[in-house]
This record gives structure tokens, sequence and C-alpha cells, in this order.
């Protein structure tokens, strides 16, 4: 299990929200945190420590009048950290190459592939041909229906038709190298889990899939260290110090690293400068 770092941008501002309360109208949603520092600071902060394969995304949709500013925020992210992060947000098959021009290492594509309640399987291919599947990751973020898991799409506010389960993962790991799972019904909240999801993240998956929502103590990650069976990489968003939270970065670095609840030294002091720089809530 890895520590997968995410640079969420919303109104040309990196925040952390609540995913359910996510609302194109009016470009609203309930804010955990809104930084001081901007999206660069964050992937320059991460580069120091090496860690890869975290997520940048737009949470803005191409027509709202903070798209400009939020897609500026991304690009300064990708250009600190050349391949550290992914990039995702009203990515098509038009503009991806763009994203990794900038800097990212692979596109997060979600409403573009499914679409109109079912997968397009057409706009898939045009994708795969665009950058290829090694540089591909499908996001299957979720919400619960009538007990089933369902794909959720355009910024998690609309309910697609197509189960996330064993057959779907299975078909769709032909098209893509990695999967990026939140659990919308608790993203932003710190208050737990969605464990029977983890636990069927851990059985059906077969490429490298990353956990987000709910992760608020060093408890939770434990679960989804055991519940995945170690396969499942982890994204931890509000509830981190580094975001107005409680639970400590580095302490969730030895973590994963060590298996241990223990925290190594702060280089220099850099965790503590870091939350001051970017403490901070506010309006957009």
């Amino acid at each position: 299990m890895r520590f997968r770092p995410c640079i969420d941008i919303h109104n040309g501002r990196v925040k952390q929200i609540v995913g359910g309360s996510l609302s194109d109208a009016g470009n609203r949603a309930e804010e955990n945190f809104v930084s001081e520092a901007d999206a660069a600071f964050y992937a320059d902060f991460y580069k120091r420590d090496g860690l890869l394969g975290g997520h940048v995304i737009l949470l803005n949709p191409e027509g709202s009048e903070y798209y400009k500013a939020t897609k500026e925020q991304a690009a300064r992210a990708l250009a600190a950290y050349p391949g550290g992060f992914q990039a995702g947000g009203g990515i098509n098959e038009r503009n991806a190459g763009e994203f990794l021009d900038l800097g990212a290492s692979h596109v997060i594509v979600t409403s573009y592939v499914f679409r109109d309640g079912r997968i397009r399987e057409e706009n898939l291919e045009k994708l795969v041909r665009a950058v290829g599947r090694e540089r591909l990751v499908l996001d299957v973020s979720c919400r619960k229906r009538d007990g089933v898991y369902y794909v959720v799409t355009d910024r998690w506010q609309k309910y697609t038709e197509v189960p996330v389960n064993r057959d779907t993962l299975a078909w769709l790991s032909d098209f893509c190298s990695e999967f990026l799972v939140h659990g919308v019904d608790v993203e932003g909240k710190a208050s737990g889990v969605e464990e029977e999801l983890v636990a069927c993240l851990g059985d059906w998956a077969k490429i490298p899939v990353t956990y987000a929502g709910g992760v608020g103590s060093m408890e939770d990650l434990e679960t989804v260290r055991r519940l995945g069976l170690g396969r499942v990489d982890v994204t931890v968003g509000s509830a981190l110090d580094l975001f107005g939270g409680s639970l400590e970065y580095r302490k969730v670095l030895a973590f994963m690293e060590e298996g241990m609840e223990v925290c190594r030294p702060e280089p220099a002091g850099l965790v503590s400068e870091t939350r001051r720089a970017v403490s901070g809530r506010g309006e957009s």
C-alpha cells in the first residue's frame, strides 16, 4: 500500500471539499479547507519527499467561469513536479495530450468514458489511441444505490448504470493501467472509509488501484491495508494536517514505509512551515 498525494483545485484555489456537495450550479461546494498557497507549492512539497502517483484534479467543468484559473493552477503543479502527478477533470481525447505535455504522468478520465449512463466504448478506444493504455487511469468513483455501487460522473453528480464489480473492473483493465476510486458518500468527511468497497477493490482489482474517501485516522489507514490486502493504495485529504486536519503527514508516511504508527523527524521544520503557509479557510 502506498500513500498517493492529492491536489484538488476548485474555483482557482487548492481546496478540500465534501465530495457529495459539489455542484456546477453556482460553482458551489461545501469547503473543509481553502489554502492560501497555490498548487505549485504543494507539488514542490510532495516532490521533496519523492512521492509519485498522486493526482491533480480540476473540479470545475470547462464551461465554468473559473475553469481558466483552475487549469492554470493545475499547470503550475504539473510544471513544478513533472511526471509526479496524474491529471484529471474534464479529460477527453482532444485535450489529454495537452495535460501530458504539461507534465502529467497519466490522465484520469471519468465522464468522457461513462456518459449517458453507460460505458462509451468508442470514447475509451479513442483515449487509448491518443495516449496509450499505460498512461490512462479510469476514475470509477462510485456511490451506493439499492445496495450496489455505481459509477458516478460529472463531478460525482450523476449516477450511471455501470456497477463497480469484478466483471466491470476486469473488462476495463484491458484499457487502462490504473483505477482511481473515490467512495463519494464519505469523501471529505474524515468519518471512516467505505469498508465494503475497500475489501472489494482488494479482491477484484488486478491492476493498481487507489482508494480515496473518509480516511480520518491511523486506524482507518490500517483498515484500508487490512481489507485491501495491501493491494489498495490510499489518498488522504481533509484529515491531513497539511489541509487543516489532525492526521500527521509524517506519521502517515512512516506508517506506509514501516507499517508502524511512528513519526519520523520533520526535516528542518518543513511540515510545520507548510502548515503555516497553507493554513486558511475562506470564501471563493
